[in-house]
């Protein structure tokens, strides 16, 4: 492990504001607290000494340690040291040292989901990631690590599998997280343990990549945050150690439509824009620029969007010789009407809003059924936003229903979101049914 890679042992400790001898002092009172009344050794030093990756502490002291920071023993035997440690709500840096460190700490957010639901990181630490993604070259790959050859037939089996996994329709995907979660994990293994030639550990970073980016998008959808936010941040680790900006340039972009989710737009125009310096392939740029045109509508900012509404349009409509990158070959002109229309809805056009969401609506494959729910969602948005009610109860119905059969938490959250308007409407049929389908939901 790379010495100048910050121990996390020490973000732990910095969390609580606690010196080395703090942590020594209450390593001792957990100790003294245990029945059997144990003495333990640990001062400064050993602290020091942990902090530097200069030694491992033993597995008695990583017993007190673990109760000195309320973690319970579960995480202890779920995850190697220093990976149950408590992880810092700040990114984990890029490069290739920091890579499976990075997802081990994706992997305890996602355990510590229901703590930490809602948290996400800051603008600023969003602005500082995507800055720093930009700029970094990639290291090269350490290949000197103990344990078994990582073949290419073995990660050939992998990539096929991960592959078929993340290209299930959405109505079986739902049950398969499971399965994603352990591939994941199985690639984790590999890279901290296995032994591997420099092409083959690239391939392994850039497939640890995807599967935390699908991880990411899975909790994403069930409205555990926090956890996306840190498997994005081991996703976006990986990729920049497999070279591979265009997918990097994507998960910057996963990053900016949470924040624009969690009514924090301010914080996606920064990554979105680094995002687009660096890839080139048109659809993703319009992917692109049609977000970050979201993100200035939530703002206000109305030439803003307009211009990067245009961007997204022109860029969408330009042809390549190169297939577009995975992350965003979904990209459709149905895509760029109906969050179109949701600008429309934020700079209160709901007018054009409507035309512009039932049009995309219009255009959507029959495939994509977590997209249609949430594009019913916004159509009822715009519908009740143009007071047609009944209209707006029908396609909502549409929304829940589809999203209950699919397992689309996102979803329902935003059928939830339109109940204060309906609320206003008790009297006309069928609002009350709706208020009880949302309660019961």
């Amino acid at each position: 492990m790379d010495d100048q890679i910050r121990h996390p042992l020490a973000y732990a400790r910095a969390l609580r504001g606690w010196s080395q001898t703090d942590l020594a002092a209450r390593i001792h009172h957990a100790a003294r607290s245990r029945p059997e009344g144990l003495r333990s050794g640990t001062d400064k030093a050993a602290v020091s000494k942990w902090e530097n990756w200069r030694k491992t502490p033993s597995i008695e002291s990583q017993l007190l340690i673990a109760e000195a920071f309320d973690v319970p023993i579960a995480d202890l035997e779920a995850f190697e040291w220093p990976h149950w440690l408590p992880g810092q709500e700040q990114p984990v840096p890029l490069g290739a040292a920091s890579t499976v460190h990075a997802l081990r700490d994706a992997q305890r957010a996602a355990m510590d989901h229901r703590r930490r639901t809602f948290m996400t990181f800051s603008a600023l630490a969003l602005a500082g990631l995507s800055a720093q993604w930009a700029a970094l070259e990639p290291d090269r790959l350490t290949t000197a690590l103990n344990g078994n050859r990582v073949d290419a037939e073995l990660v050939d089996w992998m990539e096929d599998t991960s592959a078929k996994l993340t290209a299930l329709p959405t109505e079986q995907r739902q049950h398969t997280s499971k399965l994603i979660d352990a591939q994941l994990d199985t690639v984790i293994d590999l890279l901290e343990h296995g032994r591997y030639t420099e092409p083959v550990g690239q391939r392994l970073h850039l497939l640890a990549a995807s599967l935390a980016s699908t991880c990411g998008w899975h909790r994403f959808d069930q409205g555990h945050h926090f956890a996306a936010g840190k498997l994005w941040n081991a996703a976006l680790t990986n990729a920049h150690a497999a070279r591979d900006r265009d997918l990097g340039a994507g998960i910057l972009s996963d990053f900016a439509y949470q924040s624009i989710w969690l009514t924090q737009p301010d914080a996606a125009v920064e990554p979105l824009s680094q995002a687009l310096i660096h890839t080139q392939h048109p659809t993703a740029r319009s992917l692109l620029y049609l977000r970050r045109a979201r993100a200035h509508a939530a703002l206000g900012a109305a030439s803003d969007c307009h211009r990067d509404l245009a961007a997204a349009e022109a860029a969408l409509l330009t042809d390549s010789p190169d297939p577009a990158p995975g992350w965003c070959r979904w990209m459709s002109a149905a895509d760029l009407a109906v969050d179109s229309g949701q600008c429309m809805l934020d700079l209160r056009r709901p007018g054009e809003a409507h035309a512009r969401i039932d049009e995309g609506m219009s255009l959507l494959p029959r495939s994509r059924d977590k997209t249609r729910g949430i594009f019913l969602a916004y159509e009822a948005r715009s519908l009740l936003q143009a007071r047609e009610v009944e209209q707006a109860l029908a396609v909502t119905n549409q929304s829940l229903d589809l999203a209950t059969r699919i397992g689309a938490e996102r979803c329902v959250t935003l059928v939830r979101e339109l109940a204060p308007v309906f609320q206003s409407y008790r009297q006309v049929d069928g609002v009350d049914d709706l208020m009880d389908r949302l309660k019961a939901s």
